[in-house]
């Protein structure tokens, strides 16, 4: 059974300052659990049914840290999830660490993507195209919010994250740097270079003037129909699939 200072501790790493605070985050479910106990992240603690320990025992079994039984009523008491009939974990953030593109690398880089999902579904979207790092603005969501570790659907863990002054970052580079905008080279006759930064742009208001100044080659996705723009995410993809089909 969970005691009153686990749920009280638990149920702060859902704000910022207490991850901050505590350098620990949540991962919740079953399909982000499992790949969590596959990765390198530190585990602090964990809760599972008993269906989902059966069901993973010997996976569980492997684990530097024991399993801690509880029910379904009391893993949706320390979550988000209005269901979760799986596992909750504890875990600790790993170090910002710089990240930069290396030779036959495209990394991504986000201009002050705001909405938790659509950050959930970059990382999701760079896991499935073979992207394994993207550096954030400053201004980004935070990685560890339970929103985003739950929508990434377990890729958090193959997909490294370093939050920077954009400006600075990107004044630093000979890399080619792409960028994102209205009326611009169409991405689907765009060759890419083989090592790049892809900048994405605010949800909003695209990708912001000093930012735009460093970018190298602005790209567009072309619109056929009516609609006024795409979701961050879903531009993501369409730049993604551009560019590796142009390596097939």
């Amino acid at each position: 059974m969970l005691s009153k200072n686990q749920i009280k501790y638990i149920n702060s790493l859902q704000q910022k300052k207490f991850r901050q605070e505590y350098q620990s985050f949540i991962v919740e479910g079953a399909k982000s659990v499992i790949e969590l106990l596959r990765s390198d992240f530190e585990i602090e603690s964990l809760f599972v049914t008993n269906d989902f320990y059966k069901e993973n025992e010997s996976l569980l079994e492997k684990q530097p840290l024991r399993a801690e039984i509880v029910s379904q009523a009391e893993l949706e008491r320390i979550g988000s999830f209005s269901s979760n009939n799986a596992a909750v974990a504890t875990v600790k953030t790993k170090q910002n660490l710089k990240l930069v593109a290396q030779p036959q690398e495209y990394v991504l880089v986000l201009d002050n993507i705001r909405d938790p999902g659509n950050l959930g579904t970059i990382i999701r979207v760079a896991d499935w195209y073979g992207i394994s790092k993207i550096v954030c603005s400053n201004e980004t969501v935070d990685f560890y919010s339970p929103k985003v570790i739950s929508s990434t659907m377990g890729s958090f863990t193959r997909v490294s994250i370093f939050y920077t002054n954009l400006v600075e970052f990107l004044s630093n580079t000979s890399t080619k740097v792409y960028g994102t905008f209205l009326d611009s080279a169409n991405v689907h006759q765009t060759a890419f270079v083989d090592t790049a930064y892809i900048v994405i742009g605010n949800e909003a208001n695209g990708i912001s003037a000093e930012v735009e100044r460093l970018v190298s080659d602005k790209i567009t996705i072309p619109r056929f129909g009516e609609a006024e723009s795409l979701n961050a995410g879903i531009a993501t993809a369409v730049i993604c699939d551009n560019i590796r089909r142009g390596k097939l």
